[in-house]
């Protein structure tokens, strides 16, 4: 090997190494903890329609309240936010306002049919800051350090893989950024027998969960007319 090459490496070693230490370690494997809960979201005959009926009637608390719920994220002009679970697009035009033409809302979803609706309801309702994309049923797939808050409504208990897709909401966000999480409050002998049937964990755990992902609990908003939801608001550590 010529001198100038061996110095060369020699002189690139510690920082390879160094930059080697400071990769967070890969995760190990993660079983789904609870098989089956996308099946319907990744069929690709889904019916947009047919979930809208579902999600967007007045009778659904968080569609009635979907502009309170987002007052929650506090965000601000030029925030790039990420809209976790983003399905029919509910909280694309309340999220959109709040960031802006200089920010970004990425819509994202699991399900190509959502996807696909969602660029062509952001298309028709002129949100040119909306960006929509598919992401994986355990990340994210966003770039580190590329948002400023994160929204997860009625959708954390369909994180099959929560412990990897936490790793990556957690990379995704800036130092100091938050993730609101909206979710059903389960409750034995209170709860509806279909929450109690569907919702894997109840508002303790996903607190657990969540900040043994390495995120702090801020705070848990108050949205009158929340009835069957909880709304808990963290900050990346």
């Amino acid at each position: 090997m010529q001198a100038p090459l061996l110095r060369l490496l020699l002189a690139s070693a510690p920082l390879l190494c160094a930059a080697c230490a400071g990769a967070p370690p890969p995760l190990p494997p993660e079983t789904s903890v609870k098989p089956g809960i996308n099946e319907n979201f990744l069929d690709p005959e889904l019916s947009v329609e047919e979930w809208m009926e579902r999600f967007e009637v007045e009778s659904r608390e968080i569609f009635a309240e979907r502009d309170a719920i987002a007052r929650t994220l506090q965000l601000e002009p030029g925030d790039d936010v990420a809209d976790v679970g983003s399905g029919t697009g509910l909280f694309l035009e309340p999220l959109a306002a709040a960031v802006g033409p200089e920010g970004r809302v990425y819509a994202l979803d699991i399900s190509p049919v959502f996807v696909e609706h969602l660029a062509q309801r952001a298309r028709e309702l002129g949100l040119a800051q909306v960006v929509p994309r598919l992401c994986a049923e355990d990340s994210l797939d966003l770039p580190d350090g590329s948002l400023d808050k994160a929204f997860v409504c009625d959708t954390y208990h369909h994180f099959e893989y929560p412990r990897h897709t936490l790793a990556s909401l957690h990379r995704a966000l800036r130092q100091g950024g938050e993730v609101v999480i909206v979710d059903f409050e389960r409750i034995p002998g209170v709860s509806r027998e279909w929450v109690l049937d569907h919702v894997r964990c109840g508002k303790d755990v996903v607190i657990a969960e969540v900040e043994a992902g390495g995120f702090e609990l801020v705070e848990e908003p108050r949205v009158p007319g929340l009835t069957e939801n909880y709304v808990l608001r963290f900050r990346r550590r």
